[in-house]
């Protein structure tokens, strides 16, 4: 039914944003498996290590200012499909990820951020 896939997403998509938010490298790699795809304007990551170089390239740049910044524009979970659009303050004046969710873990994102100019 197409509530137990709303809730499943939106446990996904929760720890997801609670991982990055304290850079749980491990923790996000748990939302993965090896199947797992993350797109990127610059970039396609397939698998484990892939995906896992993405973040650790990442999380760098996520600093208390960031986070202390990170303003969530919308939420919206529909099924197995979860779209956040943020925007952090002085980094990116809109960013936006697609979470494609399928037996608790992400099959598919979309992730893409325009730099604050």
């Amino acid at each position: 039914p197409m509530t137990t896939n709303t809730a499943q997403t939106e446990a996904v998509l929760a720890h997801h944003l609670e991982m990055f938010t304290s850079k749980d490298l491990d923790g996000i790699m748990s939302d993965y498996t090896e199947d797992s795809v993350l797109i990127a304007q610059d970039q396609t990551c397939k698998g484990l290590a892939e995906i896992r170089t993405f973040f650790a390239a990442m999380f760098p740049m996520v600093t208390p200012e960031f986070l202390a910044a990170f303003k969530m524009v919308k939420q919206e979970i529909s099924g197995d499909v979860a779209y956040i659009a943020w925007n952090v303050t002085g980094f990116f004046a809109l960013g936006t990820d697609t979470l494609v969710v399928k037996d608790g873990k992400i099959a598919v994102q979309t992730f893409a951020a325009h730099p604050a100019s």
